[in-house]
């Protein structure tokens, strides 16, 4: 059996870019023959319309190359070796405008992923008008509650980065206004919700789709965002039938053969025996093969070793903490399936040695390079994420238990070989030891800026960089947005661009 499910993309003429994109990101085949009005008549075509919203998460825009980039560089978990691209750059020093492609791909991918789920969500009557004898009642939930998910969640890779936004509910090649953030959160949870009540769990659905768990936990994450920790516990205490990956076993999280594991909640696919061939133009529209993540080969010290763990992120890391060699490679490291040794010069930039490389998510394990395509899936959700928002819902509600939101933060702690904290500590040591842990726990999974955001840290965490309070918590609306949105205006954009 294949081990992650293909993102068949189909293209039909009623998944059209709204006006945030350009028609000429959209490979469109065939329009007359697959349509709205003659598409949604067997189980195989719902199932590959559903396909298609999940496709934009493999794109350059988002998990095949800039996410990663952006939000690590701004987090200061990365440093930039002087061979880093001039368009990642900025996002280190937060000098990025509107004028950023980066930014430009990021929102426009999104939007499509909302557009594609729309067409589905546009077509329910259809859906729901066949037979159960083509597709069954509990099928058409799911496959409705996929498109719900899906929605949601480009949206919540939107509005920490944007804040107000164009909010559609329907395809349209009418450019919206941007609504108030409040708004676009409702949406987002209203989604998560449907989607909680329709998906299947994890333990029958087929790898790589949404499932009820992973719709409970994101919908907390997004009530956490919104400060309604009592909401959010409720919806966290829901995600059940999660372990973490035993002690010693950690790196379990971030290897091809170990994907799906028992503390993977939702991952971002990749496959690279289905095909790579489209992955340098997969920008933002989703279509074509391009079944690898640029990752390995960006961030690995034996590829082309853009970047390099930050000294500040280095530091973080108690003695003793096995998290540490199975987040970075450093001299001594073994690679290549135990066979090889890295040495300092592996970790040579000109005549600077670098302390360290990133481990998360290469190869090098079990090979000696990373060609350019890696299938490792990408973990944006994993069970010990849901452990430390419960103890931040729970230390954080009024009446919540610091004992308890202790014990969930012991439970990665000691996975990682570190003493127990101690079930005494105070409200503000809690949530310094849920700064710490969350730092160190969920290094380079793009975590970290969100989570210095929301907690009015940045502005000390950041201090040096080039971080402006009241500027750099958001991103600008890309300029093509608004040349092209009547709607969205130079003068509407976010503060300071």
């Amino acid at each position: 059996m294949m081990k992650k499910i293909k993102y068949i993309v189909i293209v039909l003429s009623g998944i059209l870019a709204i006006n945030s994109c350009d028609t000429k990101d959209l490979e469109l085949t065939n329009p007359n023959e697959l349509s709205p009005e003659t598409f949604f008549t067997t189980g195989p075509q719902v199932q590959s319309a559903v396909n298609a919203a999940y496709a934009n998460l493999q794109t350059r825009g988002l998990y095949a190359r800039h996410i990663f980039f952006a939000l690590d560089n701004m987090s200061q978990e990365n440093k930039g070796n002087p061979q880093l691209e001039g368009n990642k750059t900025p996002f280190l020093n937060f000098s990025f405008d509107a004028g950023s492609d980066i930014i430009q791909y990021y929102w426009e991918t999104c939007f499509l992923g909302i557009s594609k789920a729309n067409f589905v969500l546009d077509n329910e009557a259809k859906i729901q008008a066949l037979p159960n004898t083509v597709l069954s009642q509990e099928q058409k939930n799911k496959y409705l509650g996929e498109a719900h998910f899906l929605r949601a969640y480009y949206y919540f890779l939107l509005v920490p980065r944007f804040g107000d936004l164009p909010i559609y509910t329907s395809q349209t090649l009418i450019g919206a206004p941007r609504s108030p953030k409040a708004d676009v959160y409702k949406l987002i949870t209203d989604d998560f919700d449907f989607a909680s009540k329709n998906l299947l769990s994890k333990s029958v659905e087929e790898k790589g789709r949404a499932t009820k768990e992973a719709a409970f936990a994101y919908l907390g994450k997004a009530l956490l965002y919104q400060k309604k920790y009592d909401e959010a516990l409720a919806a966290f205490n829901k995600v059940t039938g999660f372990s973490l990956e035993p002690k010693g076993k950690f790196y379990n999280n971030f290897m091809d053969e170990t994907e799906h594991g028992p503390e993977s909640i939702f991952e971002i696919e990749y496959d690279e025996s289905l095909g790579t061939g489209d992955k340098w133009g997969s920008d933002t529209a989703g279509t074509g093969v391009a079944e690898a993540t640029l990752r390995g080969q960006e961030y690995g010290n034996l590829g082309w070793y853009n970047v390099y763990p930050s000294d500040d992120l280095l530091d973080e890391y108690e003695t003793g903490d096995d998290r540490f060699a199975e987040t970075f490679y450093v001299p001594g490291s073994k690679y290549n399936n135990g066979t090889l040794t890295m040495t300092a010069a592996n970790f040579k930039v000109g005549e600077v040695f670098r302390r360290a490389g990133w481990k998360k998510y290469q190869n090098y394990y079990k090979r000696i390079d990373e060609n350019q395509d890696s299938s490792i899936n990408f973990k944006v959700m994993r069970y010990s994420d849901v452990l430390l928002m419960k103890a931040e819902c729970e230390s954080l509600r009024a009446g919540g238990s610091q004992a308890a939101a202790i014990g969930y933060i012991n439970e990665v702690r000691l996975r990682a070989n570190l003493p127990a904290l101690a079930t005494t500590l105070t409200k503000d040591q809690v949530f310094t030891a849920l700064v710490h842990e969350r730092k160190v726990e969920l290094a380079g999974e793009q975590v970290r800026f969100d989570d210095i955001i929301r907690w009015g840290i940045a502005a000390t965490e950041l201090a040096g960089t080039g971080f402006q309070a009241g500027k750099s918590e958001l991103w600008p609306i890309p300029n093509r947005e608004t040349s092209s949105n009547p709607n969205i205006t130079p003068a509407n954009n976010n503060p300071g661009y």
